[in-house]
Order: C-alpha cells, then structure tokens, then sequence
C-alpha cells in the first residue's frame, strides 16, 4: 500500500511537475535567510543565471541591494548541500518591487461585548452629615446592588 509521501515523490519526479521541485528549492532559500528577509520576500525565481527576488516593499529593495553578495552565497552554500537544489547557480542577484503577492489570509473579526462581574461590595456604612453626598453614596450602593 503506497502512503501519500510516496505518491507525491513519484508525481514530483515527472518532468511535467519539474516547476514544483524548483519552487520547493526556491521556498527553501527564502526559510535560509532571516526573518525579516522572509517577510519582505515576496518570490524567488532564477532565470538565464539570473537571481531575480521580489519584494514586498520598495524599501526592502535597497535593503537587500547591499547584501547581494550575501544573498548569492547563501543560495550557492545551499546549492552545494542540497542536491536536489544544484541547478540553482547564478551569476547575478536583481531584486525588484512587486505588487503582486500572496495576500495574508483575512480573520474575521467579531465584535464582542464585554461583560464584566461587579467586583464591589454594597455592605458599607456611610457615615456622612451632609445630606448631598450621602445621597450619591447612597445611590452608588444601589447601581453596585444592581450590577450584582
């Protein structure tokens, strides 16, 4: 009895589904890097020796535009390591804005009422002269009285 591992491994060795091996190597780069690369990071794809990495923001650009060399040797220190991933060597690194990313998947977001237990007590004595502010105590025992 085949299990799924062994279903996808035999469809991903197609030549068809070659485009799948290179994305999961091109997802495997962007988790080298830092956390912040990865969420600035949009996509990754190689064409003609050619490094091309979007980015979410253009201020992300210059960012990485200083660490090319970086960047390229991560990505030949992976190549080297991973067999699978070996067709992954460049020779230039472009990186460029992109507007089109994957969207973070929106909550929705229900409002809720808070309800909270009243935590005073109504058994005080008041013991006030003024007629005036021993009526407002008065009444602040019965809003408590109320609540409970």
């Amino acid at each position: 009895m085949k299990n799924a591992s062994m279903i996808l491994s035999h469809l991903t060795g197609q030549p068809q589904f070659k485009y799948l091996k290179r994305q999961k190597c091109y997802q495997k780069y962007i988790s080298l890097l830092g956390m912040k690369w990865q969420k600035a990071i949009a996509f990754v794809y190689a064409k003609n020796d050619t490094l091309f990495i979007a980015v979410t923001h253009p201020g992300f650009k210059m960012e990485l535009n200083y660490n090319k060399d970086l960047l390229k040797s991560v990505l030949t220190q992976m190549a080297n390591h991973d067999k699978s991933c070996a067709f992954l060597q460049v020779n230039d690194v472009i990186i460029f804005h992109s507007k089109y990313r994957p969207l973070p998947k929106e909550t929705k977001k229900e409002e809720t009422i808070p309800y909270y237990h009243e935590l005073a007590s109504s058994n005080f004595t008041i013991t006030v002269s003024d007629p005036d502010i021993k009526a407002k105590f008065e009444e602040t025992k019965s809003l408590i009285q109320c609540n409970q």
